[in-house]
């Protein structure tokens, strides 16, 4: 726990491996977690549209036990989407959000 899943369109301006595993260094340097229990993957779309003139997408998905603070959570959104911008630059839609999930209905092994 946490998981990091990036949804994204398949024309990135980045390998997508190389995208992941930055994603996964910033969240394991954000200390808000135990780097041994972080989690990222990436799921590409080859076929989308978007409302706008942007090239692509990136939506970030943190799924976090519940427990962090609304500040701690804006704060690791904000960071995110720099880290994305950085990355991808202005021209493809990107977005992020945050997930609790409830300890009384997660379970894993």
């Amino acid at each position: 726990m946490p998981h990091f899943i990036l949804e994204h369109s398949a024309n990135l301006p980045i390998e997508t491996e190389a995208l992941v595993s930055q994603v996964q260094q910033f969240a394991c340097a954000s200390g808000l977690f135990d780097p041994t229990s972080v989690k990222t993957r990436a799921v590409a779309f080859e076929h989308f549209q978007l409302g706008n003139d942007k090239k692509g997408f990136i939506h970030l998905q943190i799924h976090l036990m519940e427990g962090r603070t609304l500040e701690q959570k804006q704060t690791l959104i904000n960071e995110a989407l720099k880290l994305l911008i950085a990355k991808v630059g202005e021209n493809f839609a990107l977005s992020a959000h945050c997930y609790d999930l409830l300890s009384d209905i997660y379970r894993k092994n």
